[in-house]
C-alpha cells in the first residue's frame, strides 16, 4: 500500500549537500523528507574527502619516519602493513559515520527514506512504496568518478575514488590517469606508503592552480619517485596477464607502461540518472542540473546543491549551498552565490591552496596589479622543522585591494582563510601587514606577504630624507 506525504522539504541525496539542507530545514521547523538509496554521508564520507584524507595521513606518518635523520632521530626505513592502513582509514569512517546517520536524523525530526527517489511531477517524488508532495525539492544526489572513453579501458579492471580504499593490499604498481587533485593526492600517499606510482596527463598536473607553485610541486612528487608524464595521449588499456598495459604516445613516440593496477582520476560526472528529471521539467545536461545563481532549476520549486548543480564540486561548496537554498526557500531572501572568494586545497605534501583571482585573471580584469610574494624558505617556524618548501604568492590591485592567493606549503589548507576574508571583504594588504602574528608560527607569512607590498616604498630614498628631516626636531 502506497504511503502518501505531504511535506514543507523534500532532500533528495545524504551526502555533505543533502545533509546539511536536511538538518537546517528540520531544526528551522520544516516538515522534512530525505531520500537516499545508498550510504548515508555520500561520497565525502565514504569514497572521498575523509577516506582519502585518513590515507594521506598514514602515508604522511610514513615520510616522517623515512626522513627522521634530518633531525638526528634514525629510525630506519617504515615497514608498511597495508591491511592496518586500510583499518585506520575505515576506522575513520566509522569515527565520523553516527554523524551522518539515519538515527541522528531521525532525531533531528527528519524522515528518513532509504529508496531511490525519481520525480513523477512536478513537485512529486515517488520513493519505494511512499509517494512525497513537497513545497519544495532540493536535488543534492552529488557525482562520481567520470570515465574517459579509453579504448579497452571497459574491459580492464580499473579503481576508481570508490574502490581503491577498500584495498587490503598495496598496489605493485599504481597507474593514475589524471592529474587533478585526486590523482596527485593519490599518487603520492600510495608512493609513500610503498607503490611504485606513475602519472599519466593529458595537459599538465593541477592545470587550475598557478603554474609557479604548481612547478615547486611537480619536483618534490618528482624527488619522492613518482614517474610524471605531462602532454601525453592515451592511446589504449589492455589486461596483460595479471597486470595491465598502457599505451600512450610522448613526444610523438609510443610508448607502453605496464602496471599491476589502474586508477581513473579523470574528473567527475553528476548523478542525474534515473531521477526522470524530464517528468518535473528541470533541465539539466552531462554537467549536472541547470541552475540559476539562487540555485533554482527551470521547475522554480526544484533546486540543486553541490555538485550535482553543475558548479564547483568541493564538500565546503556543497555546504554554502546548502546555506544559499535555505535563505531562499525558508527565509524568502533572494540569496545568490558568489565564488569571489572561493577556496579550495589540493592536499599533497607540501599542500596547495588557492583563493580568488590567478595571477593571469588579475592581469586580464585589472591590467595594472601587484605581486606580492614570501617564500617559506624565510619563516623561522618552516627553518625550525626544516621544510621549507614553499611560497606564498599573492595578487593585489595597484592600491593594495587583495584579488588572489596562492600557497604551497605545510598547512598551506589552514593558511589561506585570511586570504579568503581579504579577497572576501576588498580588504588591502597593508591591514594584513598589520596583524601582529605570534612567532614562530607559518602564518607570520601572510604578515610578511603583505607588508612586502610597501617595503620598496617604505625604504626608499625619500622616506630616508624625511625620517632624517624628523630627527633634526628630535
Amino acid at each position: 500500500m502506497t504511503r502518501k506525504l505531504d511535506v514543507d522539504l523534500c532532500v533528495i541525496g545524504a551526502g555533505s549537500a543533502g545533509l546539511t539542507m536536511a538538518a537546517g530545514g528540520s531544526q528551522l521547523g520544516a516538515k522534512t523528507v530525505l531520500i537516499e538509496a545508498g550510504e548515508m554521508g555520500g561520497d565525502c564520507l565514504n569514497t572521498g574527502c575523509i577516506p582519502s584524507k585518513a590515507l594521506i595521513a598514514a602515508a604522511h606518518a610514513a615520510q616522517t619516519v623515512r626522513e627522521a635523520g634530518r633531525f638526528g632521530v634514525n629510525a630506519g626505513p617504515p615497514k608498511i602493513d597495508f591491511l592496518a592502513v586500510h583499518d585506520h582509514v575505515h576506522g575513520v569512517i566509522a569515527g565520523i559515520a553516527p554523524n551522518d546517520s539515519v538515527s541522528r536524523f531521525e532525531g533531528l525530526g527528519v524522515t528518513v527514506i532509504r529508496e531511490h527517489a525519481r520525480f513523477v511531477g512536478p513537485r512529486e517524488i515517488a520513493a519505494g512504496e511512499t509517494k512525497i508532495r513537497a513545497k519544495r525539492i532540493v536535488v543534492a544526489t552529488g557525482s562520481r568518478a567520470g570515465v574517459p572513453p579509453i579504448p579497452g579501458l571497459d574491459k580492464t579492471p580499473f579503481l576508481t575514488n570508490e574502490t581503491i580504499f577498500e584495498r587490503r593490499q598495496a598496489p605493485e604498481h599504481l597507474i593514475v590517469i589524471g592529474g587533478g587533485p585526486i590523482g596527485a593526492e593519490l599518487a603520492q600517499a600510495h608512493r609513500r606508503l610503498g607503490s611504485k606510482v606513475t602519472i599519466l596527463e593529458m595537459f599538465t598536473i593541477l592545470a587550475k592552480d598557478d603554474p609557479e607553485l604548481v612547478d615547486i610541486l611537480r619536483t618534490r612528487l618528482k624527488g619522492e619517485g613518482i614517474d610524471i608524464r605531462e602532454g601525453i595521449k592515451i592511446e589504449k588499456v589492455a589486461k596483460k596477464g595479471k597486470s595491465v598495459a598502457v599505451t600512450i604516445t610522448e613526444d610523438s613516440k609510443r610508448l607502453v607502461i605496464e602496471g599491476s593496477h589502474i586508477l581513473v582520476a579523470a574528473g567527475r560526472r553528476a548523478n542525474v540518472e534515473g531521477l526522470e528529471l524530464e517528468t518535473a521539467g528541470v533541465d539539466y545536461t552531462k554537467a549536472g542540473i541547470t541552475v540559476d545563481r539562487r540555485l533554482r532549476s527551470s521547475n522554480r520549486r526544484v533546486y540543486a546543491i553541490g555538485d550535482v548543480a553543475g558548479g564547483p564540486q568541493f564538500t565546503h561548496i556543497a555546504g554554502y549551498h546548502a546555506g544559499i537554498v535555505i535563505r531562499n526557500i525558508l527565509f524568502r531572501l533572494p540569496a545568490k552565490v558568489d565564488y569571489k572568494a572561493m577556496p579550495w586545497v589540493t592536499f599533497t605534501d607540501p599542500e596547495l591552496a588557492h583563493v580568488g583571482m590567478s595571477e593571469t585573471e588579475a592581469r586580464e580584469a585589472h591590467g595594472e596589479i601587484r605581486v606580492l610574494r614570501w617564500p617559506f624558505s624565510e619563516n623561522d617556524r618552516a627553518q625550525t622543522e626544516r621544510d621549507t618548501d614553499g611560497l606564498l604568492k599573492a595578487v593585489t590591485t595597484k592600491n593594495g585591494r587583495v584579488l588572489g592567493a596562492s600557497i604551497l606549503g605545510a598547512h598551506a589548507g589552514e593558511l589561506i582563510l585570511p586570504w579568503v576574508m581579504a579577497v572576501s571583504g576588498g580588504i588591502k594588504a597593508s591591514k594584513l601587514a598589520g596583524l601582529i602574528a605570534p612567532y614562530p608560527t607559518r602564518s607570520e607569512v601572510t604578515k610578511s606577504a603583505g607588508g612586502s607590498l610597501y617595503t620598496a616604498k617604505l625604504f626608499s630614498e625619500r622616506t630616508k630624507k624625511v625620517v632624517r628631516f624628523l630627527l633634526k626636531f628630535a
